[in-house]
């Protein structure tokens, strides 16, 4: 087979295997999949077939059990169940993408510059803001006040996938816009996750984490480009972080910024080095000896992804490489371990109950998530524009604008990590289930609600046009 056969014959099962994963690289699959994992969560938690089993997996001890100097076993990690290592271990690899994709928007995007982001900081900062505000004024002084941080959080992969499926009736001014916001949005919750839903630090751990970490940053700035001496301390700080009583998601989040984003050839030194070894490849093949021809081209193939893997940034890198496991992985185990609620009667779904002891969960979260969002969004943007802080999004209109923060509302994700934090399971759970509930239905609404907008306005700026 010569040099030119082979690489149609890998071109053509190239394009085979991209066709056969359509679904999975579309902008909206990771939501469908959400969707679907809800669902059955919810029939496994009510079905009586199921809901026993469901329950007692999720609350199973799942670690090693080790001698204590007593004799008496102990597990490690202390307190691990299969929910508590789903949201406390698997979604730090969700927060560690969301820290690679902070990383890079800062590095070399939409926020990358003060310029570029004005925008959507101020805009995602008004859309905390604003939630929270109504979440107060429903349960200030309540038990269930501590919840305020629930709707203001915002589901990018939600948000971007009903976007994707709304075609061009968005302008890609605002597409771009929405997506900054929402990675700016995720910058804010996380920083509500440290500072308001952890507990009370272990400071000897917290400084030794720290003090890894800042190694790492003198290992970065030495020129290190192996992945390894990156990932083996990231589990060590995770271990540190989770028994610190910092959340332990927080430390992808901080271990994501230490990783480098400069690749280790630069972009003169790659084409020199491809040349080289496209030229080896067609000399191998060549070769009249068929097996010594085969050899020398793996040999070369191989050569050309070590060369490749280096001219393109660690950060980077990994950013793609983790994305299909947590949008098809992470985050549906995370639906089916999370929104699994257990239905006792239909009151459940009575959200807009309300007592002046108790205020209302779920009047707190669905107004802050359905209205709350897109007004803060909203109206921090125009005010940010009004003033000269920042530029209006080029080709959009301030309806569209406000149709597309509407998709804003969409929680799910960030708002149940933030429900199971915001209250104790031993002692509320029926807040916790409450706000659940809550969460589903706003979002659901939300993402009605920014699309039936969205797609108004469009026709109206297309009958517009037309005149």
């Amino acid at each position: 087979m010569s040099v030119f056969s082979r690489f149609a014959w890998i071109k053509r099962n190239h394009i085979l295997s991209l066709r056969g994963k359509n679904f999975l690289q579309a902008p909206w699959a990771g939501g469908i999949v959400l969707v679907v994992c809800v669902v059955v969560a919810m029939l496994l938690a009510n079905l009586p077939a199921t809901t026993g089993i469901y329950h007692s997996l999720l609350h199973m001890d799942l670690g090693i059990y080790l001698k204590s100097h007593s004799g008496n076993p102990i597990l490690f990690p202390e307190g691990m169940t299969v929910e508590k290592f789903i949201n406390d271990g698997l979604m730090v690899i969700f927060f560690f993408t969301v820290g690679l994709e902070i990383r890079r928007e800062i590095s070399h995007g939409q926020l990358s510059t003060p310029k570029k982001a004005a925008l959507p900081i101020i805009a995602a900062l008004g859309g905390m803001l604003v939630p929270a505000i109504i979440f107060a004024s429903f349960n200030y002084g309540t038990e269930v006040a501590n919840g305020w941080g629930i709707p203001t959080a915002t589901d990018i992969a939600f948000a971007i996938g009903i976007m994707s499926l709304l075609g061009d009736r968005v302008p890609i001014s605002l597409k771009v816009f929405l997506t900054a916001l929402a990675v700016a949005d995720d910058l804010g919750a996380i920083f509500v996750i440290a500072l308001f839903y952890g507990e009370t630090p272990n400071m000897m751990l917290l400084c030794i984490a720290l003090i890894i970490m800042v190694g790492i940053y003198i290992m970065r700035r030495m020129g290190e480009f192996r992945m390894m001496a990156y990932l083996i301390p990231a589990a060590v700080v995770w271990v540190l972080f989770y028994y610190s009583g910092v959340h332990a998601t927080i430390s992808g989040v901080a271990m994501a910024m230490l990783i480098p984003t400069k690749p280790r050839y630069s972009r003169s030194y790659y084409l020199h080095k491809a040349d080289v070894i496209e030229s080896d490849i067609v000399k191998s093949a060549e070769c009249h000896d068929a097996e010594e021809a085969e050899e020398k081209f793996r040999y070369n193939l191989q050569r050309m992804r070590q060369i490749s893997n280096g001219a393109e940034g660690m950060s980077h890198r990994l950013e793609h490489e983790l994305m299909p496991y947590v949008n098809f992985l992470i985050m549906p185990i995370f639906a089916l371990a999370n929104a699994g609620v257990h239905i006792d009667s239909v009151e459940y779904f009575n959200i807009f109950e309300y007592s002046p002891e108790l205020g209302s969960i779920g009047m707190g979260i669905f107004f802050g998530l359905v209205f709350g969002k897109p007004i803060g969004i909203s109206l921090f943007s125009y005010i940010a524009v009004k003033l000269g802080l920042a530029e209006k999004p080029a080709g959009a209109t301030w309806l569209m604008l406000i149709a597309v923060a509407c998709l804003g509302g969409i929680g799910f994700t960030m708002s149940i990590f933030v429900d199971n934090l915001a209250f104790d399971a031993a002692t509320h759970i029926e807040y916790i289930n409450k706000g659940k509930i809550a969460i589903l239905m706003a979002s659901t609404t939300a993402a009605i609600l920014g699309a039936l907008f969205i797609i108004y306005e469009a026709r109206q700026l297309k009958k517009y046009q037309k005149k």
